[in-house]
């Protein structure tokens, strides 16, 4: 198993919680696990960029080109980052728009669970949903309930929950 994932959005969305997921469902299946981020203005709202490689890889970063699936927090993100995800690679974009993506929109989802927090928690559920990404649901689940913070459990797994029902 081999995949090579981008996260991108803006500071403040969750992307940096995300890629400790995806690190520690990696390990859990027992996967060599690499990962980077790039978040130099995330305290400011700014551009973030986060890098994950499942598998045998010698360096954290993916180059241009070779993602093989991108998260992508903010639809405004993907003419930033979008150009890391292959041809032929999944694009997964948290938007009301369509585009040449799959487009879902978890801000609209999270905020009928009431938080606007659990928005990057919906798109991993949809993006494990729709097979972009190397874990099932099981594994992902059992990790979101030993990563995330106690008060905030529920409203990760709830988050999670709606993307697998979308």
């Amino acid at each position: 198993m081999k995949q090579q994932i981008i996260i991108s959005g803006n500071g403040g969305q969750g992307i940096l919680f995300v890629t400790r997921l995806l690190a520690e469902a990696g390990l859990e299946m027992g996967l060599d696990v690499l990962t980077s981020e790039t978040h130099g203005m995330a305290m400011r709202g700014g551009t973030v960029i986060s890098h994950v490689k499942v598998g045998a890889f010698r360096s954290p970063l993916i180059r241009r080109g070779r993602a093989d699936t991108g998260l992508f927090l903010s639809d405004s993100n993907v003419a930033i980052h979008g150009a890391f995800v292959k041809p032929y690679g999944r694009r997964i974009v948290n938007t009301d728009r369509t585009g040449e993506y799959e487009g879902i929109d978890a801000a609209a989802c999270a905020a009928q669970l009431g938080s606007l927090l659990a928005t990057n928690l919906v798109l991993l559920g949809y993006a494990v949903l729709r097979k972009a990404l190397f874990c099932d649901e099981a594994v992902m689940r059992a990790v979101i309930k030993k990563a995330s913070r106690p008060r905030q459990v529920d409203l990760n797994l709830r988050g999670f929950e709606k993307g697998l029902q979308l």
